[in-house]
C-alpha cells in the first residue's frame, strides 16, 4: 500500500454556530468539505502557510488568529482503481477571529489554488460526516459539536 502524508495549517472560523468550510477539488478529499488551509511550504511557519492559503483558497486577509490544536489522523484513500493509500494528515489548527475582504464563494482553480473550489458558511448542526473531511469532522468535535 502507498503512502501519502499531508502537513498543513488550518483555520476555524466560527460564527453564530456556522463555520467557514471549502469544497475540495482533487485529492483525499475530493467532493468533501473542508477547513480552509494547506500544505506548509518548505522553510515556511504555520502562521505563514495559514495566511496565504487563506488568501488563496477563501479570498480573505487574515488579521487575528490564535493556535488551537495540532493533531492528525489516518485513513484509507481508493486513488484509483487498482491504488490505495494510507494518507496521515497532521494538521496545525488555528482560530480566526478577524479578517479583511470577502469570502469567495467561487474561485477558480489555478496553479495557486489547486483544490479549493470556494467557500461559504455552513450551519454546523446540519452538517453530516460524511459530507466533511476527516481533520474537519475531528476538530468540530473537539471544539464539542455533535455532528450527524
Amino acid at each position: 500500500m502507498k503512502e501519502f502524508k499531508q502537513l498543513g495549517a488550518y483555520g476555524l472560523i466560527i460564527k453564530e454556530n456556522k463555520v467557514l468550510l471549502i469544497k475540495k477539488f482533487g485529492g483525499p478529499y475530493d467532493g468533501k468539505l473542508d477547513l480552509p488551509g494547506g500544505t506548509i511550504e518548505f522553510c515556511e511557519r504555520p502562521e505563514e502557510a495559514l495566511k496565504r492559503e487563506l488568501q488563496e483558497e477563501v479570498g480573505i486577509e487574515v488579521v487575528d488568529y490564535k493556535l488551537l490544536d495540532a493533531d492528525s489522523v489516518s485513513f484509507e484513500w481508493q486513488f484509483k482503481e487498482d491504488i490505495l493509500v494510507k494518507v496521515h494528515h497532521t494538521g496545525i489548527f488555528f482560530t480566526v477571529s478577524n479578517f479583511n475582504n470577502e469570502i469567495k464563494k467561487e474561485v477558480c482553480v489555478d496553479e495557486v489554488n489547486d483544490d479549493s473550489l470556494g467557500a461559504e458558511f455552513f450551519d454546523i448542526k446540519e452538517l453530516s460526516k460524511n459530507e466533511l473531511s476527516a481533520i474537519a469532522i475531528m476538530e468540530l468535535e473537539k471544539l464539542g459539536y455533535k455532528l450527524k
